[in-house]
Parts: C-alpha cells; structure tokens; sequence
C-alpha cells in the first residue's frame, strides 16, 4: 500500500526532510528514481528534452556502474543527480553502518548532496548520522508518488493520479525502471504537455 499524496502530518513527524518546494512559484519538480537503465532513462531523457525541461535523476550506484554511458548522458543534458544507495537498499531492515558504507559506495560513482532513501524509508539515525557525515546533504522526498511502480494501476488511472495530486512546488516522483515503464511511457508524455499547458515550468532541486 502506498499513498500518492504525502499527508501534511508526515511531514511534520520529519520535518529535516524535504517534501516540497515553495508554493508561490508555478514551477513542478520531477524526480526520477532507480536509473539509468538502458531504453527506459533515454526516453526519459528524450521527453525531458522535448519539453526543454531539467529534472532530477535520484541514481543506483550499481547501475551507474553498469551503464556509464546512459549516467553521462543524464549529466551532459544538465540534470541534477542524487545518491539512491549502491544496491538500493530499504533502511528500515538495514543495519545503520551497513546502509551509510552502501550511500559511501554510490558517493564513489558520482559526488551529490542530494540523496533519496530507496522506498522514502530510511531509520532516523541513519539521516542524522548521514547529515553528521555530510552537513551540506539534502534528504529529498516527495509529496507526490506517481505509482508508476505498480504493475496493477492502469496507466490511465497513473495518469489522473499524477495530474489530481500535483500542485504548485509539488516534489513528484517516477521511475526510470523496467517495472514502472509500461506506466511511465503512457504518463510522462501526457503529464508534461498538460502542465505545460497550464502554465507550469520544471525546476532541478
């Protein structure tokens, strides 16, 4: 069970956390996470590119090994990058030592202070331990969960999700993977030309 909308509440129970951007501007900050892999972030990249839009590419450190090209790619198009583990491990079932020297593995392949903890769940003590490590770190979460994940939602009902919950300096998530692309690739396309529509720009957190 996931929740597309971020409660207000969550928020406040972990307030070091960034959920969201300013309301005041018309702007939408699109994340995407699990990359780079081969066809799905290229056409990421190429809609991206359609809409002359940055965006923020939350990356496995083993994938960026396994596809330097891609990952090159991400960059040289001027997005932002962000650490998302080396093997994309779920913090609540990690030992604390064990989840920063994986988060260390990742910084080894690519340097950012911004970060993402695989399934928006890492321990309290694993952050404050990370931001011990590194003051200028950023946690980055969202207050908008597309679902492209779910291989039982429709990619149509992906799509009014998506288009319901975003807001102005809404944080909203995707993912560059196999799993999400049959979803992605009916929703991203839509999505962005909907928003761009009304008015919206794409900033890089």
């Amino acid at each position: 069970m996931y929740l597309v909308k971020t409660p207000w509440l969550l928020k406040k129970l972990y307030p070091k956390l960034i959920w969201n951007a300013n309301r005041d501007t018309r702007t939408i900050y699109l994340t995407f996470d699990d990359g780079p892999i081969p066809v799905v972030t290229p056409f990421v990249l190429n809609i991206l590119k359609q809409y002359q839009a940055k965006a923020t590419f939350f990356c496995i450190g083993d994938n960026v090994r396994k596809h330097p090209d891609i990952f090159e790619r991400v960059k040289g198009e001027g997005h932002a990058i962000g650490n998302h583990t080396f093997n994309h491990l779920k913090g609540w079932k990690t030992d604390d030592r064990v989840y920063l020297e994986n988060i260390k593995a990742c910084d080894e392949y690519f340097h950012t202070n911004l970060f993402r903890p695989p399934y928006g769940r890492a321990k309290r003590r694993q952050v404050d331990l990370l931001k011990l490590q590194n003051p200028d770190v950023k946690v980055i979460m969202w207050d908008v969960l597309s679902g492209d994940f779910d291989q039982s939602l429709k990619p149509e009902d992906c799509l009014k999700n998506v288009l319901k919950h975003t807001e102005s300096g809404s944080i909203v998530v995707f993912h560059d993977s196999l799993k999400a692309f049959n979803r992605l690739e009916y929703v991203l396309p839509r999505a962005m030309a909907y928003w761009q529509q009304n008015g919206y720009e794409f900033g890089l957190i």
